[in-house]
């Protein structure tokens, strides 16, 4: 192939990889034998043969390797060895970050738009968490799990999270027995420290629970259920072994282990998945997955590692939000694989990689998780290059600092229509728009969105792209309205003290005015709203940022709040550390703000009204799991 400025590619060579592992080493065995070279390409390549062109050293190095098209979905088998499952719990183990907790109307708005990026399983949430994960899990099921998507009509596995007793696995089939492929995850802690200090239970009573839940989820008719052995990166090998051997007889499909604290380096837990893939009697009647996360920062290179050992089920994030310090990131697992399919023995997923940069845009938005700007992938400086020398080499080649394209992973969106936005834009041409970005919202959400997007329009000259997900965020994706935005007057200066009046409408339509004065206009305007709704709240974190460039940008607005506990306010709250993050957008700060805080206190209210209107609130408001 000769050199070409056509767009850069993604992977370390032309070749097709072998079928599987054992036909790419007999392939090897069968070439002359050669001295080790450092590199295979480029001047290293023109070193060894003097007589090759110039041509040869700007072969792109990045070309992707055509992958096949998905095998059939079989619970406990996948027909092509080299097919690598992505199960994506964004919506689980990511919305467990402190502050992610979002909407129903906006975990169906990230399903849907993991369905179109191609994830195989979709863990849609913990439905006895609380009877609105429930029914959010339930609604996922329903429409994402029964529409088809894509070219290849793929329609993604849903599945429900619940620890290892009935009413948990009651609740998880509940929820996901609605969607056409369904599936149980279910999961008891092994290792030595959980077993004795959390679950206080004896090596034999985990093995005899875990073996009677895999069986009870069975028996309700789920087809599909998977099993993890919680902290199974501490686990001793050989009790590993005997579960996973027990569960698969009572009728799992799919065993997952979980580093669940991050604690493994990547080679041991390779060694890991290899001896448990060797090791575990009628481990060829289910799937192994991996579960990593990111507490040393080695949660994707262990998941690579897992694959590259066997694993053909990989559990990952957007983003690579979750617990603590996260799980494996799906766009950095996702496109290693991608790039670098040959040195993996020929792997490769079911992920349409376009999709990556709306994906991760959608849950930053709705999560309120916003990513650093060094982040593999996604962040905003992953395709920027200052530097001199790097611009030099980019202007001659962008192989020369680009592994990956920016197009392979949707970076650069183009305007399919030719519309641009602005004022004198219709409802068809804004409609056209929404659908263009993804975004599917009924008559009603549309003409609320409608409206504030002609309040923006009539001040700016032209609304783009982020403006107008910015203002859908704000308007249609916000929790069950309690209280909702009248009017907001702030004054602030240096001649006086800042003050500010609120007027709340209540659910009733009932007007209620605040009045306040703060150390500036959105101190103020926070404690008239305070005056009014009267909940004893903590702002944990307030930031705001412009959504584009200019004097006349939107601004939108993250807080996260939490129950105040101290000793003279009780707590709104049986749970303490349950926090709350709301999202805003105006063009005015200080509006953008006050609609950050209403959208945190009408989850925080929407909570605990939920969690008075269950018989067993007590014992489902504070799980918390650690997979």
């Amino acid at each position: 192939m000769a050199a070409s400025s056509a767009k850069p590619y993604c992977c370390s060579s032309l070749n097709p990889a072998p079928s599987n592992a054992i036909a790419r080493r007999a392939a090897l065995s069968a070439l002359p034998a050669a001295k080790p070279r450092r590199f295979s390409h480029g001047l290293a390549a023109v070193a060894a043969n003097p007589r090759a062109s110039r041509s040869a050293v700007l072969r792109p190095v990045r070309a992707c390797l055509a992958a096949p098209r998905r095998p059939e979905y079989v619970p406990d088998r996948i027909d092509d060895p080299n097919y690598v499952r992505i199960f994506d719990t964004t919506l689980r183990d990511g919305e467990q970050s402190p502050g992610a907790t979002m909407t129903s109307a906006e975990k169906l708005v990230v399903a849907r738009q993991l369905a179109r990026l191609g994830v195989d399983i979709i863990e849609a949430g913990f439905p006895a968490s609380s009877p609105d994960d429930l029914d959010a899990v339930r609604s996922i099921a329903i429409e994402v799990g029964n529409t088809p998507v894509g070219e290849d009509g793929h329609v993604p596995v849903i599945c429900g999270l619940s620890r290892c007793n009935k009413r948990d696995i009651d609740a998880a089939w509940e929820a996901v027995r609605h969607a056409r492929k369904p599936r149980i995850h279910t999961f008891i802690a092994t290792s030595e420290i959980h077993m004795q200090h959390k679950l206080r239970k004896t090596p034999d009573q985990v093995v005899a629970i875990a073996r009677e839940m895999v069986a009870y989820a069975r028996s309700l008719g789920c087809p599909d259920v998977e099993f993890s052995p919680e902290d199974a990166g501490r686990s001793n090998r050989e009790f590993l072994y005997h579960i996973l051997e027990e569960v698969i007889k009572a009728g799992a499909t799919t065993l997952n282990i979980p580093d669940t604290v991050g604690y493994t380096l990547p080679h041991e837990f390779g060694k890991l998945i290899a001896d448990i893939k060797a090791n575990t009697p009628g481990i060829e009647n289910a799937i192994i997955s991996t579960h990593c996360q990111n507490d040393l920062g080695l949660a994707s290179a262990n998941t690579l590692a897992g694959a590259y050992a066997g694993a053909r089920q990989l559990e990952v994030t957007i983003n690579g939000i979750g617990e603590r310090a996260g799980n494996a990131s799906l766009e950095e697992v996702v496109m290693a694989i991608k790039c670098r399919r040959e040195l993996l023995g020929g792997l490769y997923t079911g992920i349409n990689s376009q999709h990556i940069t709306m994906t991760s845009k959608m849950v930053q938005e709705h999560s309120g998780l916003h990513v650093q700007p060094h982040k593999a992938i996604v962040g905003a400086n992953a395709f920027a290059h200052e530097s001199g020398i790097h611009q030099d080499g980019m202007l001659k080649f962008k192989g020369t600092y680009e592994i990956i394209s920016p197009d392979d992973i949707g970076l650069t969106r183009a305007n399919e229509f030719g519309i641009v936005l602005g004022k004198l834009s219709g409802r068809h041409a804004v409609r056209t728009k929404l659908v263009e970005l993804g975004y599917e919202i009924n008559d009603k959400e549309f003409e609320d969105f409608f409206k504030r997007y002609k309040e923006v329009a009539e001040k700016k000259k032209r609304v783009t792209d982020e403006d107008i997900e910015a203002l859908l965020s704000d308007e249609i994706f916000q929790p069950k309205v309690i209280w909702s935005l009248g009017d907001v007057q702030a004054t602030c200066g240096t001649l006086g003290l800042s003050t500010a009046t609120v007027k709340l409408i209540t659910i009733d339509g009932e007007e209620k005015i605040g009045c306040s004065v703060g150390t500036g206009p959105v101190d103020a305007a926070y404690k008239a709203v305070d005056q009014i709704i009267q909940i004893p709240t903590v702002l944990r974190e307030y930031s705001m940022t412009s959504v584009t460039e200019g004097i006349d940008a939107i601004a939108t607005t993250r807080v996260v709040i939490a129950g105040d506990v101290s000793a003279d306010k009780p707590a709104l709250t049986s749970n303490s550390n349950r926090s709350f993050s709301g999202s805003g957008a105006a063009m005015d700060v200080v509006v953008s703000s006050v609609r950050a805080y209403l959208s945190a206190l009408n989850k925080m209210s929407s909570y605990v009204g939920a969690v008075k209107a269950s018989s067993e609130a007590p014992e489902t408001i504070s799980v918390q799991t650690t997979e």
